[in-house]
């Protein structure tokens, strides 16, 4: 019992392990009963229905099966998708068909040795630790599955999914947009989907990386500069109006400026709070996460928008989404929610709102972010990871309690999540293992390029 529990373990986003090492069938079958028997036990009355979903992942197709075979054999109706498809057309399919949950099979931007398993509340957001933690409880190799008499249907998620973003954004300003742009999917679930979405309009798209590749052409499916390189050349020689890149469930977003230059997801969530507010004229508060840009806070500063802020992940988002009216939320891997939407994120209405951002204001992207930088500030953001194998220790409660970083003034702690240390020249350094992977990450963020690097590199330093 103790093993199985030390070989699944649910993080920030759901239940990651490498494919057949704890990752297997197996365990793929006893987490999906431990699912079953938590639903059961909670919703004693009516129908339980699942929407499961998978990614372009190996083997995802075939484990997203085993769940719904598991589910099934517990008397679970299952809506099952016909195809892989992002992740967020999984959480829209469980708040359209009213479904008790919904399961996704992927490892999202996690290299292509992983895969996983994320779980959907009723509402299409993340499922927190409330409900993790209690299946985790439940997990056991001798539990037996039901013998009762529950149906797989097959379901076209994807076609509501296009049909749903084709009504949330301005169709009719974008149909005029003369955009050449670059879509980048990373060999994901994304696919080709934003061009159905914008199927009628004048926006040019070319795709990069689109082709079903299981092993993401070696690179790990996450969009970050250092896996961007050919998307980068590309840029700077076609000509583009924008460069919009997903990670391997597509609910993830970066963005390349014309020149091939990266646009963090940090700029892109602050550009998104100025277009949803100013342009859109929406109302709701904003979220951040506890690493996430100062910028932030001077935009909504501004503008007089409440601002929240929480742990990393984005099931804390969501959490803040089902009870508060927020506008937007959003986390510093590009995780982006909406209002009037899931309670998720998803990486390509966020790019469509990039979109009509520049559709709404007439401007190239890389003008819209001087603006923005020329009344706000420019900050720089940089960050790194330390694999565990490679650690041995780290004083976290000295890292806390230092009053000092590089000459500067520690002016306020924050250790609801890791540990962020914020100077006295709006610099800050913040430390954290994360939820997803065996990797401490550090932060840091200055006005001052130097100064980041300086900080980063001193907070590498102190992992030893």
């Amino acid at each position: 019992m103790d093993d199985i529990r030390s070989q699944i373990k649910f993080g920030t986003d759901g239940w990651r392990g490498i494919i057949a090492d704890n990752f297997t069938f197996q365990n793929v079958r006893i987490v999906s009963q431990a699912i079953a028997d938590y639903y059961k036990g909670r919703l004693s009355s009516g129908e339980i229905v699942f929407a499961v979903g998978y990614d372009t992942r190996f083997l995802s197709k075939e484990f997203a099966h085993t769940v719904s075979e598991v589910l099934s054999q517990n008397g679970i109706k299952v809506l099952l998708s016909d195809k892989y498809l992002p992740t967020p057309a999984v959480s829209l399919a469980v708040k359209r068909f009213k479904a008790s949950a919904g399961i996704v099979i992927t490892a999202s931007h996690n290299p292509s040795s992983y895969n996983g398993i994320k779980i959907k509340t009723s509402s299409g957001g993340a499922a927190g630790s409330e409900v993790t933690s209690e299946v985790e409880k439940l997990l056991s190799p001798y539990r037996a599955r039901g013998k009762g008499t529950g149906l797989v249907a097959y379901r076209d998620f994807v076609n509501d999914y296009v049909k749903f973003l084709r009504s949330y954004v301005d169709l009719k300003l974008l149909k005029k947009a003369k955009f050449k742009i670059l879509v980048d999917t990373m060999h994901g679930s994304g696919d080709g989907l934003i061009s159905e979405i914008l199927k009628g309009s004048s926006i040019r798209i070319e795709f990069a990386r689109r082709e079903y590749n299981p092993s993401f052409g070696g690179c790990q499916p996450e969009p970050i500069p250092e896996n961007l390189g050919p998307s980068m050349s590309k840029m700077k020689k076609g000509r583009f109006n924008i460069g919009l890149v997903l990670d391997g469930d597509a609910d993830r977003i970066a963005a390349l400026a014309p020149d091939g230059e990266f646009i963090s997801p940090q700029k892109i969530l602050a550009l998104l709070i100025l277009h949803l507010k100013q342009d859109r004229g929406m109302k709701g508060a904003v979220v951040k996460t506890i690493c996430g840009s100062r910028v932030l806070d001077k935009i909504a500063g501004d503008l007089g928008v409440e601002m929240f802020e929480t742990p990393v992940g984005f099931k804390y988002i969501s959490e803040l989404m089902n009870t508060r009216d927020v506008l937007v939320g959003g986390e510093e891997a590009g995780g982006i929610g909406f209002k009037n939407y899931i309670p998720e994120r998803d990486g390509t209405l966020a790019g469509l709102m990039l979109l009509e951002m520049m559709a709404y204001r007439g401007k190239s992207i890389d003008k819209i972010i001087a603006d923005m930088e020329k009344k706000y500030g420019r900050y720089y953001y940089v960050k790194d990871s330390i694999a565990l194998r490679q650690t041995g220790s780290f004083d976290i409660d000295g890292f806390k309690n230092t009053d000092m970083v590089i000459g500067r003034k520690v002016v306020e702690r924050k250790d609801f999540d890791g540990v962020k240390l914020i100077l006295d020249n709006d610099s800050w350094i913040m430390i954290r293992g994360s939820g997803t992977e065996p990797i401490i990450r550090v932060y840091a963020e200055s006005k001052s390029l130097k100064e980041a690097r300086r900080l980063l590199e001193y907070g590498k330093s102190l992992v030893k």
